[in-house]
């Protein structure tokens, strides 16, 4: 615009040749002299039309900050997929940032645990993972790919989960000794199922195993679902698994939760007595937590931390987690590395006790 009219002026107005000259060897600093040259003045125009337009031109839109991310390493559903989507939520209303939870299955959790700790440590990705790949597969894999005491920084427990042992609903006892009782009948009754193999649930039923002296036997299975389907239909007279995945089925009567795990009674399952009140000095739970990349500063952690652990305070955040089974806790990083330490001393003899080896 301003460009072509003042060329225009200095070609048609040969009087003011000189003056435009100058004009333009003063915008970009040529010395007049120079200007005298032809390519000097041919150069002093073009530049001074380069440098009008770039005045003239929009501005570069910034480009939008990259999604932070948790990554949950199983399949969606169940009660850690939806853990992992409520604290997606409070990270990014806190942050002003999107937070998506990226599901990453595959080898029982190690292929998320890699992608986490091959990321950038920004704290920008994230893993909310449960006890076993961090606490359990060190134990059964002797090349495990990583160590979750030097490559992962941890950041916050999340949730408790109590385990239960339950019977098919034509299993008629109403007790753990009345179980026990009813197997040492009948050595074929002394099996158990759980989801997969190698995780809490096929431990703790070994755990109780030697506790009780039935030396039961477990069946493997791919997922809650097939397992939970032999043991109603009465094929597997035994199921060990995560309260919050059997207390439905239990108040539906399609099982009868025997005994559950913690140290004492869950809110949700009362009524239920634990192994301990059975006369069984076991228990164990499950959890769910929050770590990032070993290199992540701390004063990230320190701050996703607070964001976690405020969340988990809020009363409709503590009901969500409460309807599948779940007991929100919320814990300062330090906190979780005792607790991973101390499940990790714990399950370590119960898993070389059970011969399990795993198929890959």
């Amino acid at each position: 615009t301003a460009c072509p009219r003042m060329l225009d002026w200095a070609v048609n107005q040969r009087t003011g040749v000189r003056k435009a000259r100058c004009a333009w060897a003063n915008m970009i600093n040529i010395p007049d002299d120079q200007m005298r040259n032809p390519l000097s003045r041919t150069f002093a125009i073009l530049a001074a039309i380069a440098g009008a337009l770039l005045l003239h031109m929009p501005p570069i839109a910034a480009q939008p900050a990259a999604p932070r991310r948790l990554v949950y390493p199983f399949v969606p559903g169940g009660p850690g997929d939806a853990i992992a989507r409520i604290v997606a939520e409070r990270l990014q209303a806190a942050l002003g940032e999107p937070f998506f939870v990226e599901n990453r299955a595959g080898a029982s959790g190690r292929i998320g645990v890699q992608v986490v700790i091959n990321a950038a440590g920004d704290g920008k990705t994230l893993l909310i993972v449960p006890i076993a790949p961090i606490c359990v597969l060190p134990h059964v894999y002797p090349a495990l790919g990583y160590d979750p005491f030097k490559d992962l920084a941890p950041v916050s427990q999340l949730a408790t989960f109590d385990f239960s042992l339950a019977v098919g609903a034509q299993v008629r006892v109403s007790s753990l000794r009345g179980l026990i009782e009813w197997v040492r009948q009948d050595a074929a009754r002394a099996v158990y199922a759980s989801p997969v193999p190698g995780a809490l649930p096929h431990f703790f039923g070994a755990m109780f195993s030697a506790a009780a002296d039935l030396k039961l036997r477990h069946v493997s299975y791919r997922g809650a679902a097939a397992a939970t389907t032999d043991v109603v239909a009465g094929a597997v007279p035994i199921l060990v698994n995560t309260s919050g995945e059997v207390i439905e089925l239990h108040k539906n009567g399609k099982v009868r939760i025997l005994a559950t795990s913690g140290k004492a009674r869950s809110s949700t399952t009362a009524e239920i007595s634990t192994f301990t009140e059975a006369g069984y000095a076991i228990s164990g739970d499950s959890w769910f937590a929050l770590y990032a990349r070993a290199a992540t500063p701390k004063p990230t952690v320190d701050r996703v931390n607070a964001i976690v652990v405020a969340g988990l305070q809020e009363p409709g955040i503590k009901q969500r987690i409460t309807s599948f089974g779940g007991v929100p806790t919320g814990t300062s990083p330090e906190r979780l590395a005792q607790i991973q330490a101390a499940d990790f001393a714990k399950w370590g003899p119960v898993i070389k006790a059970s011969g399990f080896k795993p198929e890959n």
